[in-house]
């Protein structure tokens, strides 16, 4: 599983060879960082997970900066943020708003969001507000909807991670016994 998600990051060379982040080599540049085994690759994904739920563009900032703290992959941290986008906000911030509208048995309702119009800045300022206007239930919905979707990301990354190695192990063995019994 390794190789296979290797493929898809980038190295730790990408952070060295660029000279906007050299101030913060040290930190960026740490092993453990860039390592990707069963336990980074599953913390990674629960901190892209939650990450993926702090509204606006610091999700990715958000994902490093928990990468950093914990010790976890940082590429797959903010690789797995991207799953919120702006075909998926809305249904997700949807349900968020009704989990945190059952919890606090508010009876709000959820008001559509903004068309867009042509002008980005407006549209924007507008999808601020209702953001805003929809206050304490989405709020605290964001906040369980990541704890649920962390919790869930990091459990499936290490069960599939042991699949994934009882799998090849299995396939080992059998290759192993093949070759014997040809001899």
């Amino acid at each position: 599983m390794r190789r296979s998600l290797k493929r898809l990051l980038p190295d730790h060379s990408v952070i060295h060879g660029n000279r906007w982040f050299a101030p913060f080599a040290n930190t960026l540049l740490h092993p453990r960082l860039w390592h990707l085994n069963r336990r980074s690759a599953a913390g990674a994904v629960a901190a892209g997970l939650f990450c993926g739920l702090i509204p606006g563009p610091f999700q990715m900032l958000g994902a490093a900066i928990c990468a950093v703290i914990f010790r976890v992959n940082l590429p797959l941290a903010m690789l797995c943020t991207l799953y919120t986008n702006p075909f998926t906000i809305f249904p997700i911030y949807f349900a968020a708003f009704e989990i945190g509208k059952m919890i606090l048995g508010s009876t709000a309702n959820f008001a559509p969001p903004p068309e867009m119009n042509g002008d980005l800045i407006g549209w924007l300022i507008h999808l601020t507000h209702w953001v805003i206007g929809l206050g304490e239930p989405l709020a605290i919905g964001l906040v369980v909807l990541a704890c649920l979707f962390a919790t869930s990301g990091y459990a499936a990354m290490r069960l599939g991670w042991r699949y994934w190695l009882m799998h090849a192990l299995k396939k080992r063995a059998q290759k192993r016994n093949n070759t014997r019994r040809a001899k």
